[in-house]
Order: structure tokens, then sequence, then C-alpha cells
């Protein structure tokens, strides 16, 4: 099985990074975001991987064609340009590198790598949100209910506490950053089969937007219900928070053993 991730974004909202790399290429833990997703899906069995490239892509391209060397010891000799890998640290990863084009929408790169899915069931997300989702519990969610989607439906931490105000202004009760405050989103881990792709119409499609809606209304999309650690890196307070969380050990999202 596959796993598409879309990594071809802008992403605007943590300029201060993504100025100089595309979004998943931002690091937690000395680790891009694409590598800790991957590391997720390697866990459940899938290390066979199809990426979406768009803004500066080609840092994506360079990251796995020297993983290798990035992540191992080795000598070299600068006399003759030799160099001997010591301790290979590479991952069982098969890795299809597409480029989708700069202004893409997400409906339409996925749409783009359909030739390379094998006309198969397939997972897809997106490469700037961490989580410690059971995607095997997904698989088998999806399976058994024989629908072309399937989409996590994950409960965000409130950001904000909630005031309950009763008829007099008093303040009846306080509640510190509620998790059920705004219900149940799309936390952007699929299961999929080739005809969902059908819903897309081009280039211009947002997945978000009329290929998910149609699904439903088509009665083609069920919800799988994450309750565990789920976390988008959308601005630098997200990567700070996400930073600390491994820096002492306690990352939620690290399902692998090494």
């Amino acid at each position: 099985m596959k796993a598409v991730i879309l990594a071809g974004g802008l992403g605007t909202r943590i300029s201060e990074e993504s100025d100089t790399k595309p979004k998943p290429m931002v690091e937690v833990g000395g680790k891009p975001l694409l590598w800790h997703i991957m590391k997720n899906y390697a866990h459940h069995g899938i290390n066979d991987f199809v990426i979406c490239l768009g803004y500066k892509g080609y840092v994506i391209k360079e990251f796995f064609f020297n993983y290798y060397r990035h992540l191992s010891d080795m000598t070299i000799d600068l006399r003759t340009g030799e160099h001997t890998i010591l301790n290979s640290q590479s991952e069982d990863w098969r890795i299809t590198l597409v480029d989708t084009g700069p202004d893409t929408m997400t409906g339409g790169r996925l749409k783009r790598v359909a030739p390379y899915l094998d006309n198969e069931t397939f997972c897809m997300t997106y490469g700037d949100g961490l989580s410690n989702i059971d995607i095997s519990a997904e698989l088998a969610f999806h399976k058994q209910h024989g629908k072309l989607a399937t989409v996590a439906a994950v409960q965000p931490p409130g950001r904000f506490g909630v005031l309950n105000i009763d008829a007099q202004h008093g303040v009846s009760s306080f509640e510190e950053k509620p998790s059920d405050e705004i219900g149940w989103i799309n936390g952007g881990f699929f299961v999929l089969e080739p005809k969902a792709i059908d819903y897309i119409a081009d280039d211009s499609t947002s997945w978000e937007r009329a290929p998910l809606a149609n699904l439903a209304k088509d009665g083609q999309m069920s919800a799988f219900h994450h309750t565990g650690f789920w976390q988008p890196c959308d601005t630098l307070r997200d990567k700070r928070e996400l930073e600390a969380l491994w820096a002492a050990g306690d990352a939620p999202w690290r399902v692998w053993d090494r």
C-alpha cells in the first residue's frame, strides 16, 4: 500500500522558516516534519510513499537523494573525493517524488499523482501535521465500511479559555482550553479508493472543498474518530510546542522504536 503526502504548499503562516524551505521540511528534533510523518506510516507497515512536490520541491529531493549521507557516519578522502559510509541509517522506504506544480491546489496534486498509485487503496495526508493516529485501525475501519473515503476526525486542543456567562453577566464557569469547543474536524489523515480521485476536476480543485463535500453528499465518506494526539505545525508557536515535547522525551506522535 502507498501513502500520498501533500508537500507542495507555501506555508505562509510559518514564513520565518518556509521562506527558505517547504513547510514539510521545517524541523522538529532535528528532523523534518515530513520524516516524522513517514516514520509513523512505516511503523504501521506502509513504506511506499508518493510525495507531491511544489514550492521549493528541490529541497525535498536533495534531502532524500542524500538521505544516507545526512544521517550516517562517513570517511571522506579529500584528495580523491572517495567516501566510505561507516554505519548506514537509511530507512527501508521507497519514495516517488513528483513535481505537481507550484500553484496546484491540494486536489489537483492528488489527481496528478494518480498514475503512480497502481489503482489500489491508498493513504493520504498533509506534510505539516503530527499525530499518533493508529493507521492500522483506520485501514481496518475503512475496509469494514466499504465506502470510497475515510477521514480521520479529531478534536483540536482549544487555544483559549471559555467563559460560560449567565443572564446577569456573571461568569458561571470557566473552562481552560476545552478540547471540544468546536467539535470534530478534518484531521487530514485519509484512506481512499482510486475512484475518490474522480471527484477532483483539475489543478484548481481544492480537495477540502468540492471533492469532500460531494463524497459526503453521495454517502461515500466515513469518519474514523481519533481521540489521541494531533497537532498541525502552522505557526512558529506550534513548532516550539512540538520541539519542547520532543526535547522532553514526551513526543506523543513518536510511536516507532528508533
